[in-house]
């Protein structure tokens, strides 16, 4: 596993977040790192652990996620509020070009960036999210978001997310099932293992539009021409292989892989994400 240091910035109203930040070399711009609705910074372990040192990657854990502190109004999880968050962070970092790998929610963010300021950013990678999401995913999310559970070791851990998910990773052994616990969850005070965010997360999501609320089609827009990647799972109930279609179509920077056998979203360390990103990188680089 890559070592990194862990690093610190506040937001707007007051919460002390948290990023990994593995280092990486100083003439290539960064890599921001933002995960999915319930994931957090060791989602990208498996990347951080490929690239760093000829990358820099700066891992982020949204608020209520991770290390970072929970929200104290819940209606600020929402993708607008991420934005604010992340904008935060790229100021406080001084980071003038970079590249974003955003996996589902954090692809939405990558957009999002990029509609509000294009020319800092220098590749994108989008994992299983696109401007058209599929009511299908969005009903799974809301069947499982914000139900506490706890588990008494890390394999009982592993057996139910297997148990909820195997959907999605149908050839997993157990052995993959428990680095994702160890990914998603976290040891709590009192010796029990439990998953990784705040509960109160899915309140806003569960309301009216609260999945998204806007229009993203603009936002893709937003990255035309810049070098960018879809990384889209053959199983995927959230984004469908004709939406991923119309991006590449669209989009003349735009490339796509599609992982087979894996639903949403990739763990990005599948070999065709891998070459699917080594590809990229290469074009930042130049």
């Amino acid at each position: 596993m890559a070592e990194w240091s862990d690093g610190w910035w506040m937001s707007g109203d007051g919460l002390r977040l948290h990023y990994r930040d593995y280092a990486g070399r100083d003439d290539r711009p960064p890599i921001l790192c933002i995960p999915g609705l319930t994931r957090n910074a060791r989602d990208f372990e498996g990347v951080a652990a490929r690239l760093a040192g000829e990358w820099r990657l700066i891992c982020v854990d949204l608020r209520g996620r991770g290390e970072s502190a929970h929200a104290r109004d819940p209606m600020t999880y929402v993708p607008l509020t991420y934005l604010q968050d992340v904008e935060a962070l790229i100021a406080e970092l001084g980071l003038k070009r970079f590249v974003a790998f955003g996996t589902s929610l954090g692809g939405l963010i990558t957009m999002l960036l990029a509609l509000t300021d294009r020319s800092r950013i220098a590749g994108a990678l989008l994992n299983d999210i696109g401007p058209e999401i599929e009511t299908k995913g969005l009903e799974t999310i809301r069947a499982y978001l914000g139900r506490s559970h706890s588990f008494p070791t890390w394999l009982h851990a592993a057996r139910f997310l297997c148990d909820a998910q195997k959907e999605r990773y149908p050839d997993w052994p157990i052995e993959q099932w428990v680095v994702f616990a160890k990914r998603l969850c976290r040891l709590n005070a009192n010796g029990r293992i439990v998953l990784d965010y705040d509960m109160r997360i899915a309140e806003p999501f569960k309301q009216p539009g609260g999945d998204t609320g806007f229009d993203l089609w603009p936002a893709f827009r937003a990255l035309d021409g810049i070098p960018s990647l879809i990384v889209h799972g053959e199983l995927s109930d959230l984004l469908t292989a004709e939406t991923v279609q119309r991006m590449v179509a669209e989009n003349e920077g735009l490339e796509a892989v599609t992982v087979p056998r894996v639903g949403h979203a990739p763990t990005l360390d599948e070999p065709e994400a891998q070459a699917g990103i080594d590809a990229l990188l290469a074009r930042v680089a130049g």
